[in-house]
């Protein structure tokens, strides 16, 4: 009998962080579930919608173990949205969770992390469960009560045992050094420390 396991994620590329006091890596956040939400602070839907949304997330599950991240994800309009930029509109916004600047590389005007897990745009949202995997990943912004139940059911899923946890092969999320995103597991990027 075969079981087939939910894919790991890629690690983020992050270049600078804000509201933490050292970088996050998801490998060190295995066995808690992690939402991870993509933005543009120049985004309407993101400010509008997908920023509020997370607050009331935070509000909700503020008492449990999730674990939010936001990862800045610049794709247009470099130069109006600097980490300076970035760092006024969290003030601004009261924006109080951890939020990372996606990592640019020259490659391409696409960020890195951004590129890893295939994201079509933002807002985009990744649920990751205790166990590392995968859970949920969608484009825009979801019904509250469908993305507040992916959480519950996160949440509720018992502790993986360490010692039979899906470890990363490289340490950093990321198979044989190759990280996949899940929408063109064709195309591995392969990325250099």
């Amino acid at each position: 009998m075969s079981t087939t396991t939910a894919p790991l994620p890629p690690e983020l590329a992050v270049s600078e962080w804000f509201n933490t006091a050292a970088p996050l890596t998801l490998a060190a956040l295995r066995g808690r579930p992690v939402l991870l939400h993509s933005f543009q602070l120049l985004c309407p839907g993101c400010v509008g919608q997908s920023i509020p949304q997370i607050q009331r997330i935070e509000r909700v599950f503020g008492h449990t173990d999730l674990q939010v991240i936001g990862i800045h994800t610049v794709f247009e309009h470099h130069a109006a949205m600097t980490p300076v930029t970035l760092k006024a509109f969290l003030h601004e916004y009261r924006v109080t969770h951890p939020v990372g600047v996606d990592r640019a590389d020259g490659a391409s005007d696409v960020p890195v992390t951004m590129r890893r897990f295939g994201w079509r745009g933002t807002p985009s949202s990744v649920l990751i469960g205790r166990d590392g995997s995968i859970l949920h990943q969608t484009f825009g912004v979801e019904d509250d009560i469908a993305i507040g139940a992916r959480i519950a059911m996160a949440l509720s899923a018992p502790l993986p045992d360490r010692a039979t946890a899906r470890p990363a092969a490289d340490g950093q999320g990321c198979a044989d050094g190759l990280c996949k995103p899940p929408t063109s597991p064709e195309n591995p990027i392969r990325e250099e420390s």
